[in-house]
């Protein structure tokens, strides 16, 4: 039986109504290139909003608030099953820009762009979703 990692994964919208969405850097980490919702695990005691919420201040260097839940995907990688659960999400300063510590790249597309992306397979459901439905 392969591990389970549960994951947090903010879809940051701006005031424009486009999504934030971050390229994996560093060519020697899994899926490097790829494109992924920001996020990250959630710690034992967490709720995934609360794990959303302590990532993206980590990883982007903003504060966000955390909204309505899109979907938990499943999918099972080489080196485990990512259990991911993402939630719409707003910046508390609008004009905060957020920081690249761990992407080599940000776009801010609108929800009918983001399947020209190459995301990563765990990630390929809430894009779905939100192409669909589009922002909240």
């Amino acid at each position: 039986m392969s591990k389970v990692i549960n994951v947090a994964g903010a879809v940051i919208v701006n005031k424009d109504g486009k999504i934030l969405c971050a390229q994996r850097g560093d060519i020697n980490r899994e899926l490097a290139g790829m494109w992924e919702f920001a996020g990250g695990k959630i710690e034992a005691g967490e709720t995934p909003e609360q794990a959303c919420k302590r990532e993206i201040q980590e990883e982007l260097k903003i504060e966000i608030e955390v909204g309505e839940k899109i979907v938990t995907s499943s999918y099972d990688y080489d080196f485990g099953t990512v259990v991911m659960t993402t939630f719409y999400c707003k910046m508390v300063d609008d004009e905060a820009e957020p920081k690249r510590t761990e992407h080599a790249e940000f776009r801010w597309l609108k929800p009918a762009e983001l399947n020209t992306l190459n995301w990563a397979p765990v990630d390929k459901e809430a894009v779905e979703i939100i192409a669909k439905r589009g922002v909240k």
